[in-house]
């Protein structure tokens, strides 16, 4: 099962990088979103224990760790505020040149 779980996440984020390297700029936002998912599966799999109850519960026995949970969800706020603000980045570079080509935006570089 491990196996297979690494090499999903390997999957997801070599797509991640493969969009994010293209000319377009909505792919390269997309792949940034792919990557981002992959990141928080890997913390998950990094840190998931196999506890014999789960990490809030009143029982007695051996507890699973809750701090990769509260990770991965502090994570997946934190790149939703990022996915956010790189969305409005495209939408004023696409009303402004008219394109969503990043060899066709002029002017960003000195």
């Amino acid at each position: 099962m491990e196996v297979l779980l690494a090499f999903t996440i390997s999957v997801l984020f070599a797509t991640g990088i493969f969009q994010m390297l293209r000319r377009n700029l909505i792919r390269s936002v997309i792949g940034l979103g792919i990557i981002s998912n992959a990141i928080n599966l890997f913390l998950l799999a990094s840190g998931a224990y196999q506890g014999e109850v789960s990490a809030y519960a009143n029982a007695i026995g051996q507890r699973s760790d809750a701090l990769p949970q509260a990770l991965i969800l502090t994570a997946i706020v934190i790149s939703m505020g990022g996915f956010a603000v790189v969305l409005s980045m495209l939408y004023v570079l696409s009303v402004r040149y008219k394109t969503s080509d990043s060899d066709e935006v002029k002017g960003l570089t000195h």
